[in-house]
């Protein structure tokens, strides 16, 4: 565990690829104990997961927590729909910012900050195929420059 109480478990990078961030937001997740139990072991999936705001509260959907192997009957389904604990003020100010075109919510990554299960919440906009490339593009650029760095400091 670091020594600020953060200890990432679980990371969406597709998301990144995906979207443009535009905001981040930070939401507790209610879970039951053998679900805590699972993600501190680090038995968890946001890859196929969203977020969506129901009358007012924020639910995030495919979520995947493996069951815990010492729960028997206490395990609760691993696809369950979990509620995202948010300040009524931060779910009234998304849900003004998801009504502009296009703005989606995104889950970015799951960590434990201070033996709490918190979930980075990204406020997103859709790239396009073009934007998608131009990134691909970025990246493999920013690989080769490391390479020719590496090599040149080792000769």
């Amino acid at each position: 565990m670091a020594k600020d109480g953060f200890k990432l478990i679980a990371n969406n990078k597709k998301a990144y690829y995906d979207y443009f961030i535009e905001d981040k937001y930070e939401a507790g997740v209610a879970l039951h104990g053998t679900e805590v139990k699972s993600i501190r072991m680090g038995k968890c999936s946001i890859k196929e997961s969203y977020i969506k705001i129901e009358d007012g509260e924020v639910f995030i959907y495919g979520m995947h927590i493996s069951p815990y192997e010492k729960g028997n009957i206490f395990n609760k389904d691993p696809m369950r729909i979990k509620k995202l604990l948010m300040h009524k003020y931060e779910i009234n100010k998304l849900n003004g910012k998801l009504q502009q075109k296009g703005l989606t919510l995104v889950p970015l990554q799951v960590y434990l900050k201070g033996g709490l299960v918190k979930v980075e919440v990204g406020l997103a906009r859709g790239k396009k195929l073009y934007d998608k490339r131009d990134s691909l593009a970025k990246k493999d650029m920013k690989r080769e420059a490391e390479k020719e760095f590496k090599i040149r400091n080792l000769g």
